[in-house]
């Protein structure tokens, strides 16, 4: 995670209630953007993780990119999981969420990515 807030998350950064932090810390609760993306960045754990969230429709690909520049560089990989049904856990519907675990994520080949010939 960067060790450096970018000026448009301290802008967004809730300062009072359960979720208020200070100045200067990457994790709390943001407001960011004009469409209002609720986020919150957990604490300094193992695993980093940062959650995206509006009232009326999930985050768009974007603007998940957009978030993950303001949290982490743009040479850092982080996951968003598709849990097992068991393992399953739902309490905002229109939530989101990225993590990045303390040892290095093993990538699929790039043609499970993209093919590398453009298809028309």
């Amino acid at each position: 995670m960067r060790t450096i807030v970018p000026i448009e998350l301290e802008m967004g950064r809730i300062r009072n209630g359960p979720f208020g932090t200070v100045t200067g810390v990457m994790y709390g609760a943001f407001t960011i953007g004009v469409i209002g993306l609720r986020v919150i960045s957990s604490g300094p754990e193992q695993w980093e993780h940062v959650s995206v969230s509006l009232d009326h429709r999930c985050p768009t690909w974007d603007e998940m990119c957009m978030i993950k520049d303001l949290f982490w560089t743009e040479q850092e990989d982080i996951i968003q999981f598709h849990p097992r049904a068991s393992a399953y856990i739902n309490c905002h519907r229109y939530c989101l969420h990225m993590w990045k675990p303390p040892y290095e994520v093993k990538l699929p080949p790039s043609l499970l990515i993209a093919p590398t010939v453009r298809i028309t």
